[in-house]
């Protein structure tokens, strides 16, 4: 979710759930390290429960950020082993650790004798051919000994030659009854599913085998599906959360980006997604995307869009 689920982005989505735990977008070790650790690292407070994912393989490297989430009181800190993007494996970190489970049981050590917080792996089931569950289970197994208690499969293998990341979301087939068996040899950790989930059906199946539940994209692209998981997920009533509501809410967090000198846009584009599903979407989208409402303030293009495009959904 590089590029993705930035500070803004889960700021709107926090308006929709306020128990799912949201997750940055993957940081390295070098950026936090050699590069403006505010930038990376600052965040709304309303975000809880966050965790920060940091790319990195250096065991004192991801003890200095792993104390720097701490510090900037994340609540997790997550090592990435499952990114398989060429870029990513350039800078040795990604699912190419999962090569190596002596180097990430070592930084697993290191961050946890580093902090208080949890520290929790990202992986997937497999790389490249390797499609024996022995491999993913002894993989686990020795992070495990290292004092990792929370591991987050995606249940694909990481191809990590021959297919782009979006590809490696795709091509690899998926194989959740691997992450089930997870869970079986492992009772004692919390394992945590991703990979293909769409519905809440599926979730609510899922949940059945395993401890949680991980979405990225299905969840950015169709927003309004999260206003539900408090209720059906975590046993909160029935909230009265409408699509106008949230929209005034990220009209209102735009105004204050634009008063600490931000462009609203930074936050704008993540919530496209909105209305997606109903009738005049796709002209709302167009009117928050125009390039030349840009210096216009965020209530009157607001106002425009559902003006023009949802004048029947106003209320909906």
């Amino acid at each position: 979710m590089m590029d993705w689920t930035d500070r803004h982005c889960r700021y709107f989505h926090r308006l929709l759930t306020r128990h799912t735990r949201l997750y940055t977008e993957m940081v390295t070790t070098g950026a936090l390290i050699h590069g403006d650790v505010k930038r990376h690292l600052e965040f709304n407070a309303e975000e809880h429960p966050l965790a920060l994912q940091l790319g990195g393989s250096e065991p004192a490297d991801l003890a200095h950020c792993a104390k720097l989430a701490q510090d900037w009181c994340y609540d997790e800190v997550n090592l990435n082993c499952g990114c398989p993007s060429e870029r990513v494996q350039r800078g040795a970190f990604g699912a190419c650790l999962m090569a190596e489970p002596a180097l990430v049981a070592d930084g697993v050590k290191a961050m946890r004798d580093a902090v208080s917080i949890p520290v929790t792996v990202k992986h997937r089931i497999g790389i490249d051919k390797i499609e024996s569950y022995d491999f993913v289970r002894d993989f686990v197994g020795q992070i495990a000994d290292a004092g990792c208690e929370v591991f987050i499969v995606h249940a694909r293998n990481a191809w990590l030659k021959g297919l782009s990341p979006k590809e490696n979301r795709e091509v690899p087939p998926l194989r959740h009854e691997l992450v089930y068996r997870l869970k079986h040899d492992f009772p004692a950790l919390t394992i945590v599913i991703n990979g293909g989930v769409t519905t809440d059906d599926q979730i609510t199946e899922h949940l059945r085998h395993v401890d949680g539940v991980m979405l990225g994209r299905e969840a950015y692209h169709r927003p309004w599906w999260l206003a539900r998981w408090d209720e059906l997920h975590y046993g909160d009533a029935a909230n009265n959360l409408t699509r106008p509501d949230i929209e005034a809410a990220m009209v209102g967090y735009m105004d204050r980006l634009v008063a600490q000198g931000e462009p609203w846009s930074r936050a704008s584009r993540h919530l496209l997604g909105l209305w997606n599903g109903t009738p005049g979407a796709r002209h709302w989208r167009q009117v928050w995307s125009d390039h030349r409402r840009k210096l216009d303030a965020p209530a009157d293009v607001s106002r425009a869009a559902r003006r023009e495009a949802l004048p029947q959904n106003v209320a909906a």
